[in-house]
């Protein structure tokens, strides 16, 4: 294989692409220059750049928004059509194809979203305008916690990634329900009809075979995201009802893959070589086989997952910092906790994300419906419940949506900022020192019998 130039240059910036700590670390920083720019003489500019107004108009019809609910709107609809692009692969082939398996680690996900808003609201005393953000504190920054996670690197047992995942995975249902429920503004029934004739003409798409990703990216934009933008329900739950009917089979067996790749090669390689730089026409006719083949080999869902994931981890998310995360620091920590909305958004994460998480998998335990995976401790389950804390992303997200006003908005963003800056690094120490504890430990005796 021949490695031209470009090669060099490209290689060192795929492999930081497919680094999981990667994605953390952009996020992290987008979040810090979001954080600086908003307490800096260009503050004024900084906001001005979101609350810019874009406009497209097509035949008579037009459709103006802000670059902030664009990407709030619009490529959030990206972050949550991959989101439930995940969730179905787990439901039909991860860990939440196998029900006993991931009883404890979803039990625990709902003691991670009750217990933050039971705190929340109890904080805030159960009445007024404040209540409307006990949604806030239930969610988890997957991409932040893995990009931790990856930093430990083998200092944790392989079974902690597989147990946050599961946990982040009904984590993200759970979210993706609450914005539907509860989060969702007045509703026009006629759009949000014409999204449902989109939506099922999704659904006949998958039924009839369909498998061109580009014919479900026009009907699902054009049609379903659109329609159900302009109706009052939140565009991110058409990213996930789109995502659901993406196609998960394959359309060739393994087998058959297998034996007709084996076939294919061997004719290639009995085919007539050109002397010549260039291949012949009917090597090129093979490959073009080949190709279309390996192509049937694969979901369609897997392989828009994988083209999906690098746009939206390094340019969704990042971008979604940059225009949410920009708070205006206060002038003392007593300004931070004098707020009943920062306090109840702090403590929910802070201590209702572990005490849910540890308490649901600890009776879950108990009663015998589930167990830790091999090699994991209760020490690890608290250390990735301090960690899952860390809910920015989907918290300053759920945030947007719960408070119109900015006062508001403004209050509970410090509570997530400061409940990030706490459940990360603490999270991070514990797992660090559980796991030096037990490569430490000395070897235990082996008794005959």
């Amino acid at each position: 294989m021949r490695h031209d130039p470009i090669d060099r240059i490209l290689k060192p910036i795929d492999s930081f692409i497919h680094n999981q700590s990667a994605a953390g670390l952009v996020l992290l920083i987008s979040t810090a220059v979001a954080v600086v720019l908003a307490n800096s003489p260009w503050s004024h500019d900084y906001q001005a750049i979101w609350e810019h107004t874009i406009s497209l108009q097509v035949a008579g019809f037009a459709l103006e928004r802000t670059v902030h609910h664009l990407i709030n709107d619009g490529l959030m609809a990206v972050f949550f059509f991959l989101v439930a692009l995940e969730l179905k692969r787990e439901f039909i082939g991860g860990e939440l194809s196998e029900p006993r398996n991931a009883l404890l680690p979803i039990a625990a996900s709902i003691g991670g979203m009750a217990a933050p808003a039971l705190i929340y609201l109890a904080i805030n005393e159960f009445s007024g305008p404040a209540t409307a953000g006990w949604g806030i504190p239930m969610g988890t920054d997957t991409a932040f916690v893995l990009g931790l996670l990856a930093l430990l690197g083998k200092r944790v047992p392989p079974a902690l990634k597989v147990f946050f995942i599961t946990v982040s995975v009904a984590d993200d249902i759970g979210s993706v329900t609450v914005i539907a429920l509860f989060y969702t503004s007045d509703i026009e029934m006629q759009k949000l009809l014409l999204g449902g004739i989109f939506l099922v003409a999704l659904i006949a798409m998958n039924v009839l075979g369909v498998r061109n990703v580009i014919a479900y990216g026009v009907v699902g934009i054009a049609g379903v995201w659109l329609a159900f933008l302009l109706s009052g329900v939140h565009a991110t739950v058409a990213g996930v009802l789109a995502a659901l009917t993406i196609p998960a089979r394959t359309k060739i067996q393994e087998h058959t893959y297998v034996v007709r790749l084996r076939e294919l090669a061997d004719e290639f390689e009995r085919t007539e070589s050109s002397p010549h730089a260039i291949i012949t026409s009917e090597q090129q006719h093979l490959i073009r086989k080949i190709r279309r083949m390996s192509d049937h080999a694969e979901t369609p869902l897997q392989r828009l997952e994988q083209a999906l994931h690098p746009w939206v981890v390094y340019v969704v998310m990042p971008l979604f910092a940059l225009a949410n995360a920009g708070i205006e620091l206060p002038a003392s920590v007593g300004d931070v906790l004098s707020s009943p909305i920062t306090l109840g958004v702090l403590l929910g994460l802070v201590l209702g994300k572990p005490i849910g998480i540890v308490g649901m998998a600890f009776l879950v335990s108990k009663l015998g419906w589930g167990r830790l995976g091999q090699g994991l401790t209760w020490s690890h389950v608290v250390g990735i419940g301090v960690m899952s804390g860390l809910g920015f992303t989907m918290s300053v997200f759920i945030n947007e949506l719960a408070f119109d006003d900015l006062a508001m908005q403004y209050t509970a963003k410090l509570g997530i900022l400061f409940a990030s800056l706490i459940a990360g690094p603490l999270g991070f120490v514990l797992l660090r020192r559980v796991s030096a504890s037990a490569s430490e430990a000395p070897p235990r005796a082996i008794v005959s019998r």
